[in-house]
């Protein structure tokens, strides 16, 4: 039996927020209250200068999100470009994108 409607689903709900890292790399972005009654699905993004970053998302709850931002410049060795160690990058902005699960 056919039908003649579209079905849409309903939305879940979306946060979008900004922040900058602290001096260990770390960004923090607190949800509204409410937002979120399980943690969400996060994706992040960074903006900064120019150089390899590498980002983890260390905690996740309903209520809060934290990432930690690490940086490793380039060097160059008898012609060979290499990562040096990697150190924590103060002053990055990240974005973040939360979606109910």
């Amino acid at each position: 039996m056919a039908t003649a409607g579209d079905y849409e689903a309903p939305q879940r709900r979306q946060e979008r927020a900004t922040a900058v890292t602290d001096g260990s790399g770390n960004a923090v972005f607190a949800w509204p209250a409410g937002a979120f009654a399980a943690p969400p699905v996060v994706t992040v993004s960074v903006q900064g200068p120019a150089g390899f970053r590498s980002l983890t998302i260390t905690a996740n709850s309903a209520t809060s999100t934290t990432v930690n931002v690490l940086g490793a410049p380039v060097v160059s060795l008898l012609g060979i470009q290499i990562l040096a160690a990697s150190v924590p990058s103060p002053g990055v902005t990240v974005h973040a994108h939360a979606v109910a699960p």
